[in-house]
């Protein structure tokens, strides 16, 4: 007689056991706080993993001139965006002594070995080609995000759109290596500006735009001050450049052009 298969449920559907038996704390005795640092940051991997699922169909939005279809994309991204933000508030319960007591078991792991945040950032256009070195010591990361830096990224489809709505893109925009940082230009802020201007549903798209780069510099900034206040001016784990390095990254946008035009709206 063959067996009836076991219906789906929730717990093998959410594969629940597999997910929950992932936060192993490496100190020894167990230090209360770890398991809070360790769910945290997973749960961080598992937004970044949705947030580049999402930036996928946007840009597929994006060339094919979907304006609608992308602000509901936008609008997800942002409230995403907007969550991990919030997320600090838990992590900041965690007071610098109790990080202390279990930093040392960190070894080399650092957040700059981030694969999915950095290639989130190459994804939407904020490409620096050095950031490969924080993981020169991981063959398959380096080979993903190589790819990732290859590729087109967000403001390379956002010229599709732009095209799509009647508006003409310089060819050395669309001739540029797309390994290179998205620049601002000045015709392509001209463009925008007449879609401000004409298009009402266009200018909530390029609203929404604004929201998402906004939404990524304030989780920057309180990521930074989250980091100085757990560890001062020390170096990072892992020896990684600490504060000093993540205070460059502020104010640094990636969409450049939505940012500049705002004296001319």
């Amino acid at each position: 007689m063959s067996e009836t298969p076991m219906s789906l449920t929730y717990t093998s559907y959410l594969a629940i056991d597999e997910l929950l038996g992932l936060q192993r704390p490496r100190s020894d005795p167990e230090e209360h706080d770890e398991t809070l640092f360790i769910v945290i940051h997973q749960v961080y991997e598992l937004w970044f993993k949705l947030i580049l699922h999402e930036v996928g169909k946007l840009n597929d939005d994006l060339s094919a001139g979907r304006t609608f279809r992308g602000i509901e994309t936008l609008k997800r991204i942002r409230m995403v965006l907007k969550i991990l933000v919030a997320q600090l508030d838990v992590l900041e319960t965690m007071s610098p002594m109790s990080f202390r007591s279990f930093r040392d078991r960190l070894e080399a792991a650092s957040g700059f070995q981030s694969v999915q945040f950095r290639a989130l950032e190459f994804a939407l256009g904020h490409k620096r080609e050095a950031m490969l070195r924080h993981h020169a010591e991981n063959p398959a990361a380096l080979k993903e995000l190589e790819g990732w830096l290859q590729a087109r990224s967000t403001v390379d489809h956002f010229y599709d759109y732009l095209e799509s709505q009647g508006e003409p893109v310089p060819s050395a925009l669309r001739d540029k290596d797309v390994a290179e940082p998205t620049q601002p230009n000045e015709a392509i802020q001209d463009a925008v500006l007449r879609l401000y201007r004409t298009k009402p549903d266009v200018k909530v798209l390029l609203e929404l735009m604004t929201d998402v780069d906004e939404g990524l510099q304030e989780w920057r900034y309180r990521h930074v001050k989250m980091v100085e206040r757990t560890i001062g001016d020390q170096a990072g784990t892992g020896g990684s450049p600490g504060v000093a390095f993540l205070r460059k990254t502020l104010h640094q946008p990636v969409f450049p052009d939505l940012w500049a035009i705002r004296n001319r709206i």
